[in-house]
C-alpha cells in the first residue's frame, strides 16, 4: 500500500507542470479569445525557441549544482558578434590570407564567443573556487559591457535576407527555430539519458566529492557545462537578432530570469543532481504562455514581473519542501 502511495505521489509531482500548463492555457482561453488563433500560437513558440535553447544549456548547469546568471548578456553579445560580421563583411586573416566572413561563418563566430565566455565561468569557478552565483554575476556585467563596446551603444541592423530568414522563416509549415529548439533539445536528452558524460554531470551534482573519489574529471566536466550553456545562450542571441533583423545592445536582459524560471518550475532542483530536459521545455512553454496571456490581458508590465518573480518563488518553495519530505 505504501509502495502504491508512494507510486502515485511520485507520477503526481512530474505532472504537476502539464496540469499547471493546462489550466493557465484554459484560463487565458476564457479571458482572451486571441490567444488560441495560430497566428498568436505561432508567435509563442517562435518566442518560446529561443528560452529552450537558453534554458536547456541552464538546467546542464544547475544539474551540476551551479548557476548561470550571465546568459542573457552571453546571447546579446554572440548577437552582436554574429551581426557585426554580417553587415560589415569583416575579413579573417588566416595565414597572411583574408578570408571573407559567410553567414554560416557569423554564426559560428557567434557560437564561439558565446562558448569562451561560458569557458571563463568555468575555468574561475573551478580553478579558482569562486561560487557560481558571484563568478557569472560578474561575467553578466564584462559580457554586458563588451556588447556596449563593441557595438558602440547602437544597434546593428540590415543583416540580410538569408540570415533574417532563421527567425522568421518556416520549414515544411513549422518555423525554423522551432526546430531548432527541437534539435537542441533531442541532442540534450540524448547527451543526458544516454552518454557518459550525462551522467558525470548527474554525478556531479548529487555529490561533488563523491564523483571526485570515483574518478570522475570534476573540473573539466563543470567547466565544459560552462562552456554548452554560453553556447546555447549564443545561439538564443544569434536567434534574437535574426528575428529582429538587428543586434541591440541591452537585448537579452532578464532572460536568465525566464531561463531559471523554466528550469525550476521543470522540476530540477536547485541543489543539484536531480532533473529532466524535457521537464525544462515544459517549463519554458509555460513561462511563454505566462508572459503571452498577460500581454494579451493588458496587465502592466511592471505587474508582469511582480506575477513571474512569484510564480519562481512558489516553484522554488514546492521544490525544496519535496525535497525535504524525500530526505
Amino acid at each position: 500500500m505504501n509502495i502504491t502511495v508512494s507510486a502515485y505521489k511520485k507520477r503526481l509531482q512530474q505532472l504537476q507542470p502539464l496540469i499547471a500548463l493546462f489550466l493557465l492555457c484554459l484560463v487565458i482561453a476564457i479571458f482572451s479569445d486571441r490567444f488560441l488563433s495560430m497566428t498568436n500560437l505561432w508567435n509563442v513558440m517562435r518566442q518560446i525557441s529561443v528560452n529552450i535553447c537558453i534554458s536547456v544549456g541552464m538546467t546542464l548547469v544547475i544539474i551540476s549544482a551551479g548557476i548561470d546568471l550571465s546568459v542573457g548578456s552571453i546571447l546579446a553579445f554572440a548577437g552582436a558578434v554574429t551581426a557585426s560580421f554580417l553587415s560589415m563583411g569583416a575579413e579573417i586573416p588566416v595565414f597572411g590570407v583574408y578570408l571573407s566572413v559567410t553567414p554560416v561563418g557569423a554564426i559560428l563566430m557567434g557560437i564561439l564567443m558565446g562558448g569562451a565566455l561560458g569557458w571563463i565561468n568555468g575555468w574561475v569557478i573551478t580553478y579558482f573556487r569562486v561560487q557560481p552565483f558571484v563568478a557569472t554575476l560578474a561575467m553578466l556585467t564584462i559580457a554586458r559591457g563588451l556588447t556596449m563596446l563593441w557595438t558602440q551603444g547602437y544597434p546593428i541592423s540590415s543583416l540580410g535576407d538569408d540570415f533574417a530568414g532563421l527567425g522568421t522563416g518556416w520549414f515544411l509549415g513549422v518555423p525554423i527555430p522551432v526546430w531548432i529548439a527541437a534539435a537542441v533539445t533531442a541532442l540534450a536528452v540524448f547527451v543526458m539519458k544516454k552518454t557518459r558524460f550525462g551522467r558525470y554531470i548527474y554525478a556531479i551534482g548529487g555529490n561533488e566529492r563523491a564523483a571526485r573519489l570515483s574518478g570522475i574529471k570534476v573540473n573539466r566536466v563543470k567547466t565544459l557545462v560552462y562552456v554548452l550553456s554560453g553556447m546555447l545562450a549564443a545561439v538564443g542571441g544569434i536567434l534574437v537578432t535574426s528575428r529582429l533583423d538587428s543586434a541591440q545592445p541591452n537585448a537579452g536582459e532578464g532572460y536568465e530570469l525566464d531561463a531559471i524560471a523554466a528550469v525550476v518550475i521543470g522540476g530540477t532542483s536547485l541543489s543539484g543532481g536531480r532533473g529532466l530536459i524535457m521537464g525544462t521545455v515544459l517549463g519554458a512553454v509555460i513561462i511563454g504562455v505566462l508572459n503571452n496571456g498577460l500581454v494579451l490581458l493588458g496587465v502592466s508590465p511592471f505587474w508582469q514581473q511582480v506575477v513571474k518573480g512569484t510564480v519562481i518563488l512558489v516553484a522554488v518553495i514546492i521544490d525544496r519542501s519535496q525535497h525535504k519530505d524525500k530526505k
